[in-house]
C-alpha cells in the first residue's frame, strides 16, 4: 500500500524515532515536493531533515494539478494542499 504523507507524521515519528513505523505500515510513503521542501530545506539540521533524503522507502512525488492547489491554498499551507492533491491524482 503506498501513502501520501504531510510534514506531520514524518517529523513527529522522527522524533520519537519510529519513523519506521510507516514503512512496516504502509511499505512506501510518497510526499509531495512542498512537503519535502518544509522537511529537508526549511528544516534543514531538524529532525527528519535527513531521513527524507536517505530512505529509499519515501518518495517525492510532483503535483500537477496546480489550479486545485491554488485554489485550496487560501484554507490550507502549501504541504497540506499539495499533500491531498497528489493523494487524489495517484488514487
Amino acid at each position: 500500500m503506498i501513502v501520501v504523507s504531510n510534514t506531520s507524521p514524518i517529523i513527529n515519528l522522527a522524533m520519537v524515532d519510529e519513523l519506521d513505523l510507516l514503512r512496516e505500515l504502509y511499505g512506501k510513503v510518497v510526499m509531495p515536493q512542498a512537503v519535502y521542501d518544509e522537511i529537508a530545506v526549511g528544516g534543514a539540521g531538524q529532525v527528519g531533515a535527513e531521513e527524507v533524503d536517505k530512505l529509499d522507502w519515501i518518495e517525492v512525488k510532483p503535483v500537477t494539478n496546480r489550479p486545485m492547489v491554488t485554489s485550496l491554498e487560501a484554507d490550507l499551507n502549501t504541504g497540506e494542499v499539495e499533500a491531498i492533491v497528489l493523494a487524489i491524482e495517484i488514487v
